[in-house]
């Protein structure tokens, strides 16, 4: 028997949050045919895993990778971390549909300017994907906001039923088109005002296809029970599964909040198909929002559109400079963006370790001085989180960024490695991976990862990519109406 590509002797973990075995692995024609003792078998490429680890190919679930995907296919931040597809849409903003008449409002502008979105159906976002053939899978929400955007002269305020009519043909447009259901950014200015029926009546698109609702909190300070409660409202009212994006104790008068938060997160799952997504960082970033601007933690500014000079620096150096307040310089700054180490460490742990939670980067590729979550998440996350500090098992690590996450989206036959499964995999040392990555140097490769194949490609290896790019289009491919 020969097989396109024979990976002998790997420690497998398979996805599925069960320790790891040996075996050899044959792929042919883009799926794994075989899993065991091949040793008689041939591969027209062999690798020697020498007890290293075979895994999934890391499904990064919360990104904003919209338009980079398209315009530089290559995807070097993601695929040398091992991610092997992507799911953008999230927050509320989407590349599409999208019909601007001027700039992209906040935070639409994180996915990039104007001449960006030129897609004012999914489809033309789907067919663009298909024609620059991504090193990376791709799969995609709908935004809230791009919606509200298409029909809405004033953002501040909530839709007529005029405008929900018109932005649920759009929906089920997309959704009939492979999208994978919607997301809301309500803490952004530009949805806030929307008042819960508008979402309400948005969501019952969902429900005849069984797609998901996902969730950028209304708020994630003060009252985020509250906007938790919302979130479950509006699943159960779609018969649709909720996933609460970046799950966080946001603020210093908000930490070690999380056990209440995992506690509602709980009690709404004993009914109903809830989860959450996190990224394994105490900072967040963004644009910069005047909501968040304090002298109590550390902001840092990633870029600046009328001060380019400033990308990099701490606001409060800033202001010292100016001479001028915190809130003066920051209105001053913007538009921009932002890091703000608003999170308490303990909190993201008690989180991230929690059954329910996903892995998620939120990196944001747009960004000239970027969080170093957008190449450093997922290495992080085995390296630091379940090696060094032994939060979760290896096994556990890989579930919350494979099978977990395939599961959540419906996206069959990927997230694991069994045979008949799509060849998305990721060849990393168990002792040597770790994020470089930091906020000082936020754009380095992570070492430790060895080997990311796509669909049975090959595309990164020993560190280097080689420019093979054999990413697809991932349609909504699983009902969900039944739960995960």
């Amino acid at each position: 028997m020969k097989y396109h590509t024979l990976v002998r002797q790997a420690l497998i973990i398979d996805g599925s949050n069960t320790p790891g075995y040996i075996a050899d692995v044959g792929l042919r024609e883009g799926r794994i045919e075989k899993i065991g003792d091949l040793s008689a078998a041939r591969g027209e490429h062999e690798v020697q895993a020498n007890g290293r680890v075979l895994a999934p190919g890391f499904i990064d679930v919360h990104t904003h990778d919209d338009t980079v995907v398209i315009r530089q296919p290559q995807m070097l931040p993601k695929l040398s971390q091992g991610v092997t597809t992507v799911i953008v849409g999230n927050c509320g903003i989407s590349a599409s549909p999208v019909s601007l008449r001027g700039d992209p409002p906040d935070p639409m502008n994180l996915l990039g300017k104007a001449e960006a979105f030129v897609y004012p159906r999914f489809a033309d976002y789907r067919a663009a994907v298909e024609n620059a053939q991504p090193a990376l899978n791709v799969a995609a929400l709908i935004g809230h906001t791009a919606l509200r955007s298409n029909h809405m002269d004033d953002l501040q305020r909530t839709a007529t039923p005029t405008e929900i009519a018109l932005m649920r043909v759009q929906l089920q447009e997309s959704l009939a088109a492979g999208a994978l259901g919607l997301s809301t950014g309500l803490a952004y200015a530009s949805a806030f005002s929307a008042d819960t029926d508008e979402v309400l009546q948005l969501s019952e698109e969902l429900t005849a296809f069984g797609a998901v609702y996902t969730t950028h909190l209304r708020s994630e300070f003060e009252p985020v029970l509250e906007a938790m409660d919302e979130a479950f409202l509006i699943g159960r009212h779609a018969q649709a599964p909720v996933i609460i994006s970046h799950l966080k104790c946001a603020g210093a008068g908000n930490w070690g909040r999380s056990p209440q938060l995992l506690a509602s997160l709980e009690q709404a799952a004993k009914s109903h198909p809830v989860g959450c997504d996190c990224y394994p960082y105490a900072a967040s970033s963004s644009t910069l929002d005047l909501k968040q601007v304090t002298d109590a933690f550390r902001i840092t500014i990633t870029w600046s559109t009328p001060h380019p000079q400033m990308g990099g620096r701490d606001l409060q150096d800033i202001a010292a400079e100016w001479d001028v307040s915190l809130m003066d310089a920051a209105r001053r700054l913007q538009p921009a963006g932002a890091v703000y180490y608003g999170m308490d460490e303990a909190d993201v742990q008690r989180i991230l370790a929690h059954p329910l939670s996903m892995v998620g980067s939120d990196g944001l590729p747009e960004d000239p001085f970027p969080h170093p979550r957008l190449w450093g998440a997922f290495p992080r996350v085995l390296g630091h989180f379940s090696r060094d500090l032994g939060l979760f098992p290896l096994h556990t690590a890989v579930h919350k960024m494979t099978g977990l996450s395939a599961a959540r989206f419906g996206l069959a036959g990927r997230g694991e490695i069994r045979e008949g499964y799509w060849a998305d995999l990721v060849l990393f040392d168990p002792l040597r991976v770790r994020d470089v990555a930091d906020f000082k140097d936020p754009q380095r490769a992570a070492e430790g990862i060895d080997g990311v194949w796509i669909n049975g490609v090959l595309s990164y290896c020993e560190g280097l990519a080689n420019g093979r790019r054999a990413g697809r289009f991932l349609e909504r491919s699983g009902d969900l109406r039944g739960g995960f």
